[in-house]
C-alpha cells in the first residue's frame, strides 16, 4: 500500500521529536560551498525577511529593520561557521618530550550548538581526554575542535562522535574519551518545556573501553 504524504510527514516529525540522527557525517549537499559566504548572507537575508513578514512583523520598525541581515550574518559567519571545512582548525602536534604517559583531561569546555530539528540552541559542557602515543597537541586546539563541530546544526550523538573521530585522527590514537552534558532548548523552551533536564552522550575509544580508565576519567571530570 502506498504511503500518503501525511504519513511521511508524521514520520519525519516523530524522528525530529525523538532526536534521531542520520549518520556520523553532517548531511550536506555536494554543492554546499559553490556560492560564497556573501551570497549566502544575501539570500538568507531575503528569505528571513519573508519569514518575518509572514509572521506579521513590521520591518519598517527601527528595531526590526536590520534583523534579517543580522540573522543571515549570524548563521553564516558565527553559529554555523563549522559547516565550512575551510574553517576547520589546524592542529599542530608536538613530541611528548616530557614522556607523560597518563591521560590528559580537558574538562568544562564550553559547548554552544544548534539542534538541527528546531534550530534552537544546545548549551552545555564537553569534557575530553586522551593518552599520548608519543605526540601531544596544544590545549587550545582541543577547544577549537569542539567548537568547530558544534558550530553547525547538530544532533548531540553525532556531535560526540565527530569530536571523538577528529581527535583520534589528529592525535593518531584510539585512546580518546569524549563526554558531553548539554541542555537542549528545543526541550526547555518548546514542546514539553522541561527546564530541569540535560542530555549526556559519551564516546570511549581504545584504553577508555576498560572500566578502570572510564572510572578514572569520570572521577576527574566530576571533581
Amino acid at each position: 500500500m502506498e504511503t500518503s504524504p501525511e504519513e511521511i510527514l508524521h514520520v519525519i516529525e516523530m524522528a525530529g521529536e525523538s532526536h534521531v540522527g542520520t549518520s556520523k557525517e553532517t548531511p550536506l549537499r555536494s554543492d554546499a560551498f559553490d556560492i560564497s559566504d556573501d551570497e549566502k548572507i544575501d539570500r538568507i537575508e531575503e528569505k528571513f525577511r519573508d519569514i518575518l513578514e509572514i509572521l506579521g512583523m513590521d520591518l519598517n520598525d527601527d528595531s526590526l529593520s536590520g534583523t534579517p541581515r543580522r540573522v543571515a550574518k549570524m548563521y553564516v559567519k558565527e553559529v554555523f561557521q563549522g559547516l565550512n571545512p575551510a574553517n576547520k582548525p589546524e592542529a599542530k602536534l608536538f613530541d611528548n618530550k616530557y614522556q607523560y604517559g597518563e591521560m590528559l583531561v580537558e574538562k568544562g569546555i564550553t559547548l554552544q550548538s544548534y539542534c538541527e530539528h528546531h534550530f534552537v540552541p544546545i548549551l552545555g559542557k564537553c569534557h575530553v581526554a586522551y593518552i599520548s602515543n608519543g605526540q601531544v597537541v596544544g590545549l587550545s586546539k582541543i577547544n577549537r575542535i569542539v567548537k568547530h563541530f558544534a558550530k553547525r546544526p547538530q544532533v548531540q550523538e553525532r556531535l560526540t562522535e565527530q569530536i571523538a573521530e577528529e581527535l583520534k585522527a589528529v592525535l593518531n590514537t584510539e585512546d580518546v574519551a569524549v563526554y558531553i552534558d548539554a541542555e537542549h532548548l528545543c526541550v526547555s523552551t518548546r514542546g514539553v518545556e522541561d527546564c530541569g533536564s540535560s542530555t549526556v552522550t559519551t564516546h570511549y575509544g581504545g584504553s577508555f573501553q576498560k572500566k578502570s580508565k572510564r572510572k578514572e576519567f569520570l572521577k576527574y571530570i566530576s571533581a
